[in-house]
């Protein structure tokens, strides 16, 4: 009969190597969902001189709507104001950060001249969280990095912050969406995000 202090060394043993695997595994799923968003972006760059706005929009769509939470971006971004929104106020609202969102990989990812993406690293924060460090490669300028915070919602991996050379792209929309929320009220900041997405696609 096995003494009962290997077994329990033993059971031990083999949780903690489950644990991490499981952490391997949900990391790698988090990882590739930032890659293959990355390889569509890269796609769309490579056909730059091909593409109109118009045409790099519906390419990037599904994508981005695949690879991001926009509806829990939305929610994060207008912070306690949410709460003081109608349910129509918030699908409109939900709808045209949406389109803005797209609009703008379509507008700032239009050129190819080089670039490249690559995964540097990623972590599991906590149960449901990862941060993926990436870097877009420019071959005459410094690299970029560009870090993914993704959360797992259900079996899905969804994008929720992206941070640009340690600048954080939710932060600065939710300073910027509840401050014309309080200053100006809910329908100028839907102004707002629609004559952004007029600029985009001009």
């Amino acid at each position: 009969m096995m003494p009962i202090r290997k077994v329990i060394m033993m059971f031990f043993l083999f949780f903690f190597t489950s644990v991490v695997f499981a952490e391997v595994d949900e990391t790698e799923a988090a990882t590739q969902v930032v890659k293959d968003f990355q390889a569509v972006l890269l796609d769309v760059m490579q056909q730059g001189d091909k593409l109109n706005f118009e045409q790099r929009f519906e390419i990037l769509k599904p994508a981005v709507l695949k690879s991001h939470d926009l509806a829990k971006i939305t929610r994060i971004v207008v912070s306690k104001e949410w709460q003081t929104l109608t349910t129509e106020q918030k699908k409109e609202l939900i709808r045209l950060f949406s389109t803005l969102s797209i609009a703008s990989y379509a507008h700032y990812f239009n050129s190819f001249s080089g670039q490249s993406f690559k995964v540097e690293s990623a972590k599991a924060l906590s149960p449901g969280q990862t941060y993926v460090h990436t870097f877009l490669m420019l071959p005459d300028d410094k690299d970029v990095s560009m870090d993914y915070l993704l959360k797992k919602t259900g079996d899905e991996w969804r994008i929720i912050n992206i941070i640009t050379n340690g600048v954080s792209d939710l932060a600065l929309k939710r300073s910027e969406y509840v401050a014309v929320i309080q200053k100006s009220g809910f329908d100028a900041l839907l102004a707002e995000l629609s004559v952004k997405i007029e600029k985009f696609s001009n």
